[in-house]
């Protein structure tokens, strides 16, 4: 493997402020509050937090996880997104170089975004869903503007086909199974692993969503035929898997 130029050290330094920015996002996007300025604070005293308490992963373990000010147990959330962070940053290097490895980084945190509020909230936010398809026709004009059809098709079919499954599944068992964010993220997979990668995608979702499952039940969850999974984690998974890697050839 080729020695890391500078540009890959930035993307590695970058990658654990751009994971406590992503758990910000994750915290505050749901509840509708301004996550741009506004003071991290406490959630046990209130007490606005200063940068002593703000850098990433080392406040957390020079303070062992607690309120330097109340002594609350913070939890692991801020922690754990700052480290996928880094893993999404050493993966995209292990794939790429210079600017295509920033650009999988970025790709790689805004599915972490996307999969972390789904599992959490069952929701994918227009907000975040919407703009990633414009940015994937943006990626695929700037790398393969002569294979555009490709990624235009593929947000077309991502959409319309998990909006047929989900009309199928509502009409055949009365309720919702699918929800629309689904049907977005899929058109963004589309726009990004274009048309031709849609397969995959979706074949790598399904075998996300059984292991996580399976993973599930052995740690002692009781799942049945009534039990919802977010989807949204899995296709961003397998999103993110087929740009680093391709389509899987059939």
């Amino acid at each position: 493997m080729a020695p890391l130029e500078p540009a890959d050290w930035y993307l590695i330094a970058a990658s654990l402020p751009v994971g406590s920015f992503i758990g910000v996002v994750i915290e505050r996007l749901p509840a509708e509050e301004g996550f741009v300025g506004g003071r991290s604070r406490c959630p046990h005293c209130g007490v606005a937090l200063t940068i002593a308490d703000l850098v990433p992963l080392a406040s957390w373990l020079a303070a062992r996880g607690r309120c330097r000010h109340c002594g609350a147990w913070l939890g692991w959330f801020y922690p754990a997104v700052e480290l996928a962070a880094l893993v999404i940053a050493i993966v995209s290097l292990a794939v790429d170089r210079g600017a295509l490895a920033w650009l999988d980084a970025a790709l790689g945190w805004w599915l972490l975004i996307l999969a972390w509020i789904d599992w959490r909230h069952a929701i994918l936010p227009d907000v975040l869903t919407l703009p990633l398809i414009l940015c994937g026709l943006a990626a695929a004009g700037a790398l393969e503007p002569e294979n555009l059809g490709d990624p235009l098709t593929g947000v077309v079919g991502g959409y319309l086909g998990l909006w047929l499954v989900a009309w199928i599944y509502r009409r055949l068992r009365g309720r919702e199974g699918l929800g629309m964010g689904d049907a977005k993220l899929l058109a963004a997979s589309g726009a990004w692993a274009g048309a031709s990668g849609l397969p995959s995608v979706l074949a790598g979702a399904a075998i996300t969503g059984l292991v996580v499952a399976g993973a599930m039940m052995l740690m002692g969850y009781r799942l049945d035929r009534h039990s919802a999974l977010p989807f949204g984690p899995c296709l961003a998974a397998a999103t993110w898997c087929v740009w680093l890697l391709g389509p899987i050839s059939y």
